[in-house]
C-alpha cells in the first residue's frame, strides 16, 4: 500500500467554506470519514475554531449553493443533505451528503475512477488549503488520477503533488513529522530554529510570526496543533512500548 498527499489551493469566491477559513486563521477543518460510490458521496467532518468561525462554517455548509466536495462551479443540479451533529466546545461537526447528476465531480469521484475501488480518503483543510491525503494499492496509476483532476479543477484551484510514500508495515513508530500539514510542519522548523523553544527564548512569538509573514495568532494556532499531535503519537508510542514490555 501506498499514500498520496497533495493539495488543492481555491481562490477566493470559489468556495464558501474556504472563504470563511481564510477569514479565521484559527479555524481548521479535518474529516472524520469519507464514502464515495459512483452515484453518491457522504462524509463527516469535525470543524475547531473561534464560535464565530463556526457559525460561518455551519452557514457556509447550508448554503443552497455549496455541495461538500463538489468541483463544478456553476449548479450541478444535486440534492445535498446537511446535518449538523455537534455543535459545542468550540466545535462542529456535519454530516453531508448528496447524490451525484450527470455533471457532478469530485476528488472521490475522479479518484474511483481512476483508481480503482478500496480507497481510503483523509482531508485537512485551513485557510484556502485542502490538503488530502489517499491510501491506495501499490500499482495504482496516480499520474492518471492527478491529470485527471487537474482536468476538472480548471483554472479556480491550485494543485500541489505533496508526497507519495510506502507504507512500511516493518516501522513500529509513525513518521508524525510527516503527517503533520504543511503549514504546521514549516511553523515548527522554524520555531525550533530560531530557538523559540531554547530557555530562556531566543525569540519571541510575535517576532517569529512577522518573520514568516503570518498573523500571530495563526502562528500560535499552527503551533499548539503540531505540538498536540506529536504529543498524542508520543504517549501512544510509549504506551505500545510498555505493552510490548509486559509480554
Amino acid at each position: 500500500m501506498r499514500e498520496f498527499v497533495f493539495a488543492l489551493e481555491y481562490e477566493a469566491g470559489t468556495n464558501p467554506v474556504a472563504d470563511v477559513l481564510a477569514a479565521y486563521p484559527d479555524a481548521s477543518i479535518r474529516s472524520l470519514s469519507c464514502h464515495v460510490t459512483e452515484d453518491s458521496l457522504w462524509r463527516v467532518d469535525h470543524a475547531e475554531g473561534p464560535d464565530e468561525a463556526l457559525a460561518e462554517l455551519e452557514h457556509a455548509y447550508e448554503d443552497a449553493d455549496f455541495f461538500a466536495d463538489c468541483l463544478v462551479k456553476d449548479d450541478c443540479g444535486a440534492e445535498c443533505e446537511v446535518q449538523i451533529l455537534d455543535r459545542s466546545n468550540g466545535t462542529l461537526v456535519v454530516y453531508t451528503y448528496w447524490d451525484r447528476t450527470d455533471v457532478c465531480t469530485s476528488v472521490p469521484h475522479v479518484a474511483l475512477e481512476e483508481l480503482g475501488e478500496g480507497l481510503l480518503f483523509e482531508t485537512y483543510r485551513e485557510g484556502r488549503r485542502y490538503r488530502w491525503r489517499i491510501v491506495l494499492g501499490n500499482d495504482a496509476p496516480i499520474h492518471d488520477f492527478f491529470d485527471g483532476l487537474g482536468d476538472e479543477v480548471g483554472d479556480c484551484t491550485g494543485m500541489e503533488m505533496l508526497r507519495l510514500t510506502e507504507l512500511d508495515p516493518e516501522r513500529t513508530t509513525p513518521d508524525v513529522e510527516q503527517s503533520l500539514p504543511d503549514e504546521q510542519r514549516e511553523a515548527l522548523h522554524a520555531a525550533v530554529e530560531r530557538g523559540y523553544y531554547e530557555t530562556p527564548r531566543k525569540v519571541e512569538l510575535s517576532e517569529l510570526a512577522e518573520e514568516l509573514g503570518i498573523p500571530r495568532s495563526t502562528l500560535s494556532y499552527r503551533l499548539r496543533r503540531a505540538e498536540a499531535e506529536l504529543a498524542t503519537a508520543f504517549a501512544a508510542t510509549d504506551d505500545s512500548l510498555e505493552q510490548l514490555a509486559r509480554l
